[in-house]
């Protein structure tokens, strides 16, 4: 039966390096690091300079109002900047499409703004989430009754506000209107509503006279350059970027996965909102009154570039019912911000879908432990605890108090085994001829002294899933980004790098050394040493400790610190069980079947009839 313990413990390993290696980065695309991480090359404050890529059917522009437009119903005039500030942003509009042209959030500072001097600028030390390839987002695209595409993204818009920046707080609200318009009384206005203290802004959309120029019955309302990156690592943010669709109370994503691909998904029907997102931030478009015809485009692509790495870009549009009136309005909600979880379930439009807390195998099984368990708790902890290091640690203190019956009941049965290894090993001596004699015997021991033989894999089995949960949850939760807990360990959510290696270590993609992963390391060797006691055994003290050092060093820091911390409990809560030798001495049990339970009757009913299918075999082969 140790043999069985032993190929528990390497599926549970192989598991654990498939999911891990499917989740992993490409490590050619990782860009190298640079030599001294002090230094921020000075290029990096300006605009991103978008790599050209292939334009977005949503970004075609076509003429305007029919066959008889003219190029000067284009975008002709100075460009005209209108900024809204407010709580929580820094918002800028632009007359060319009325469109959204950068969104500055005031608690989220970019990747590099400790590098930056206190002389620096707002807009040098804040994300800003609107990509500039274009110029702007959320635009208006049809078609005309001549078969064209049209997005306003390149026409002039008027708006009757007069003041270059407006600042509201707290309840205030402002509202500001663009329109474009043509001598026949044609018209498209976008209303947009600012809150004082809100992510999330009202836009009216209204057609005028639009009826003698829509066809096919539907316009879009479309965001369609994706959103601007904001972290260092690229390679990661862009495994969390994608395209999304909610309704009928799911939601339905793009992911381009292969570099030059195309993913496009197309649907019809009530739509709740469309969404697109990177790894901390999101942009939601969401109608005021979802409709029954109306539908979702989404649209994505990822590109190499030499300099920043992977990128991935992703359009979303709504298809809008258009009931062919003189006039028509609909409103949406435009939500451009973080992927905070209570911030969006406070909308009450399910915006907490977007929240990405991983699947394991293609399944989200563990999405609910994330969802109704461990964030919540961290959480409540951070509320006393400001330095998110220390609510790892007490965290981790929790799980173990939680999983305490269940791993002190797991370490007194591997007590147990050892001490019935001398007895085992008497049973082979005595019948060296006979290994299924062997087999049957050992089974009987198990159920004499009411011995789990798997009882020592529990506790890592207990683990998988909120180890599972928590690799996500770590990698997502905007509420860790950027947050230190002490000494080189400066961002919690990314690996605490030391230095990086000249080569790539195969395929696990992991190129740097951090100072968590070998602590860890070291705590499973001992852990492992205190557990494992058979010498056909011995290759596990060393094997896994090993592997999981090189796997956890692509890991959050905060991971790496909560399964240090989890491994170094649970070698003093070991080493208390082992010195109560009374817990963990070998007494027969009065009832060997019923304390055995199921298991134990089938792993002995198993035997028998292994070992008897093998005598007559045998048997059979004499005559």
């Amino acid at each position: 039966m140790e043999k069985q313990t032993t190929i528990a413990f390497i599926l549970i390993g192989i598991i654990l390096v498939v999911w891990l290696y499917m989740n992993a980065p490409d490590p050619q695309s990782i860009p190298p690091r640079a030599v001294d991480s002090t230094l921020v090359d000075k290029n990096l404050f300006e605009p991103e300079q978008t790599p050209s890529v292939e334009k977005s059917k949503l970004a075609e522009t076509a003429e305007p109002f029919g066959e008889n437009a003219t190029d000067a119903l284009l975008s002709t005039e100075p460009e005209r900047i209108i900024t809204v500030e407010n709580d929580v942003a820094m918002i800028e509009l632009t007359s060319k499409g009325g469109r959204i042209r950068k969104v500055y959030l005031k608690e989220y500072q970019t990747w590099y703004y400790r590098d930056l001097p206190d002389s620096a600028s707002f807009y040098k030390k804040h994300v800003q989430l609107v990509n500039q390839q274009d110029g702007g987002d959320f635009n208006i695209i049809y078609v005309t009754k001549e078969g064209q595409l049209v997005n306003t993204a390149r026409l002039d818009f008027s708006t009757d506000a007069y003041n270059y920046y407006y600042k509201i707080e707290g309840d205030d609200s402002l509202a500001i209107a663009y329109t474009y318009s043509d001598e026949d009384n044609r018209s498209i206005t976008k209303n947009f509503i600012f809150y004082g203290n809100n992510y999330e802004s009202k836009v009216d959309v209204e057609l005028v006279n639009m009826n003698e120029v829509i066809s096919s019955y539907r316009y879009d309302v479309a965001w369609t350059q994706g959103i601007n990156f904001a972290e260092e690592n690229s390679v990661d943010e862009a495994r969390y970027s994608n395209a999304l669709v909610y309704a009928a109370e799911e939601t339905t994503d793009i992911d381009a996965s292969t570099a030059g691909e195309e993913v496009t998904k197309d649907m019809n029907g009530k739509i709740d909102w469309i969404g697109v997102k990177n790894k901390y931030f999101a942009v939601i478009i969401a109608p005021e009154i979802p409709s029954d015809d109306g539908g979702a485009y989404l649209e994505g692509t990822k590109v190499l570039d030499p300099r920043y790495g992977e990128r991935e870009y992703y359009s979303a549009s709504l298809k809008v019912p258009f009931k062919d009136l003189n006039y028509q309005k609909d409103t949406f909600r435009l939500y451009i911000g973080p992927i905070d979880y209570d911030l969006l379930k406070s909308f009450d439009k399910e915006y907490q879908a977007i929240y990405d807390f991983g699947s394991f195998m293609g399944l989200r099984i563990f999405r609910p432990i994330s969802e109704y368990i461990l964030l919540p708790l961290l959480k409540f902890l951070n509320m006393f605890i400001p330095n998110w290091g220390f609510v790892i640690i007490i965290f981790s203190i929790i799980i173990k108090i939680v999983l305490y019956p269940l791993t002190k009941q797991s370490y007194k049965s591997m007590k147990k085994m050892q001490l019935l290894q001398p007895m085992i090993k008497e049973l082979k001596e005595k019948h060296k001829e006979d290994p299924q004699k062997v087999q049957k015997e050992t089974m009987k021991l198990y159920s004499t002294y009411g011995i789990n033989p798997a009882g020592g894999c529990l506790p890592m089995l207990l683990q998988m899933p909120i180890l599972v949960a928590l690799w996500t949850l770590f990698n997502v939760a905007i509420e860790i980004r950027h947050q230190p807990f002490i000494l080189w360990i400066t961002n919690l959510s990314s690996p605490d790098v030391l230095f990086t290696l000249p080569f790539t270590i195969p395929l696990v993609g992991v190129n740097t050394i951090t100072g968590l992963a070998p602590l860890l390391g070291v705590s499973m060797f001992f852990q492992q040493k205190m557990s494992i006691k058979d010498p056909s055994q011995k290759a596990m003290v060393y094997m896994m400790p090993v592997m999981f050092t090189v796997l956890f060093m692509s890991f959050p820091s905060g991971l790496n610190l909560y399964y240090l911390m989890f491994n170094v409990f649970s070698i003093i809560q070991q080493q208390y069980i082992n010195q109560k030798k009374g817990d963990a001495e070998l007494v027969p049990v009065k009832n060997p079947k019923k304390k055995g339970g199921g298991f134990m009757a089938r792993m002995m009913e198993a035997a028998e009839k292994q070992a008897k299918t093998q005598k007559e075999g045998s048997k059979k082969k004499k005559f």
